[in-house]
């Protein structure tokens, strides 16, 4: 019993050192335990496989190329090229085309070595289907890039931005006083001068009729003429209220009665007609932007951007196939304005329609000119490559300043 009380006497007092020695130990078997689990996975890896082991491939990951893919070569090829004639864009001297747009595309081609074969079609319309059916490559002029023409064909890069005016017939050139005569003396005046004869006519004969044989009448002479003529000269004078006889018969004073109340009638309803007239003149000759042209007889190219715009706005066009009709329809004044892209109005107004017409008002939808294309075509990279590299070089500028500089 006391040899018990030793043993667990010692333990007590030996207790937290056990503790310690237990701890050491199961550390080291711990650390022990994990040296051998690596020298297994080491041996495994790097030494000498089991004959029936089996390795699991890890996963390769590749690098997915980021650039484009190269742009097809073109060179030497010869692409058909669809365009029409409207200056300043393409122009035709001596069976050879010209213009910004020709000049621009022939650098172009010059980029990207390409033979170019012209076709001239007759109008918009005529220039997009050929695009679109694949008679042509491309086509080259004045194009409007618009939301519809996109679902039929593809374009490339801006080359033009441009936008919508107004032309009219140039009032400056004549004076104030040459064009109030020329709104007097119109076929108006003339029509109310030739009623106001045949009605001085009538009253004169009248008098004349009633007054040849009444004692003390103003008409001395019982004759035709010269009575008549004096009778003639008194109901015009009636007329201006400046009569100074008057009939004596009552006959003749009834009709001077009735002559001037109508001569009152007749100088008012004059006055009116010359003074609409006038008015008329000048509203024709005040359209100064797009919201001046309702009322007004307006012209424009059939199935163009400007076209589909009026429309839009509701105003009533009348609509031709070519520029030039545009052109002669506002000089021969069947027309009071014309609305068609801006800078080809400028370049008539600076050049042929110089001092006859004028571009007013300030360019309203505002638009871009493109290259037209098939859809998915092989050309539009290149294209567009070659229009940046003309920019860059300052080539793109230079064309631009040859036909639209003020200088």
């Amino acid at each position: 019993m006391k040899h018990n009380r030793s043993f667990l006497g010692y333990i007590h007092r030996y207790s937290s050192n056990l503790i310690i020695l237990l701890t050491i130990i199961i550390t080291t078997l711990t650390l022990i335990f994990n040296i051998n689990i690596f020298t297994f996975s080491h041996s495994n890896l790097f030494g000498e496989l089991p004959a029936n082991a089996q390795i699991k491939p890890s996963p390769v990951v590749t690098a997915t190329p980021t650039s484009k893919p190269a742009s097809p070569d073109i060179s030497g090829k010869t692409i058909k090229i669809a365009t029409r004639i409207v200056a300043p864009f393409v122009i035709e001297e001596n069976g050879e085309l010209g213009g910004f747009s020709i000049e621009l595309w022939k650098n172009i081609a010059q980029e990207l070595n390409v033979i170019s074969d012209f076709k001239k079609t007759e109008n918009i319309s005529d220039l997009l289907n050929a695009v679109q059916s694949n008679q042509a490559d491309i086509a080259v002029a004045a194009i409007s890039v618009t939301a519809q023409r996109e679902q039929d064909v593809d374009f490339s890069q801006p080359i033009f931005e441009s936008g919508l005016q107004i032309l009219v017939r140039n009032q400056g050139s004549q004076s104030s006083i040459g064009r109030l005569l020329g709104s007097i003396f119109s076929l108006t005046l003339f029509q109310l001068l030739g009623i106001m004869v045949l009605i001085i006519l009538i009253p004169a004969h009248v008098v004349w009729f009633v007054e040849r044989n009444h004692k003390g009448g103003f008409l001395q002479n019982s004759a035709y003429f010269p009575g008549i003529f004096k009778a003639c000269w008194w109901a015009s004078a009636t007329l201006a209220t400046q009569a100074e006889e008057m009939p004596k018969s009552p006959w003749g004073r009834m009709m001077a009665v009735i002559w001037m109340f109508i001569s009152v009638v007749f100088i008012a309803y004059f006055t009116a007609t010359v003074t609409t007239s006038l008015t008329v003149e000048r509203l024709q000759n005040n359209i100064r932007g797009i919201q001046d042209l309702a009322g007004k007889q307006v012209a424009t190219i059939a199935g163009s951007t400007s076209a589909t715009y009026l429309k839009q706005q509701k105003i009533e066009t009348k609509e031709f196939a070519q520029v030039d009709e545009l052109y002669s329809a506002l000089n021969n004044s069947d027309v009071d304005a014309v609305v068609f892209d801006a800078p080809i109005l400028l370049y008539y107004a600076a050049h042929e329609g110089k001092g006859k017409v004028q571009v007013v008002g300030s360019i309203f939808r505002k638009e871009s000119y493109a290259i037209a294309l098939p859809n998915g075509s092989p050309y539009r990279k290149p294209i567009n490559n070659a229009l940046l590299s003309l920019q860059e070089k300052g080539t793109y500028q230079n064309i631009y300043d040859k036909w639209f500089s003020d200088k």
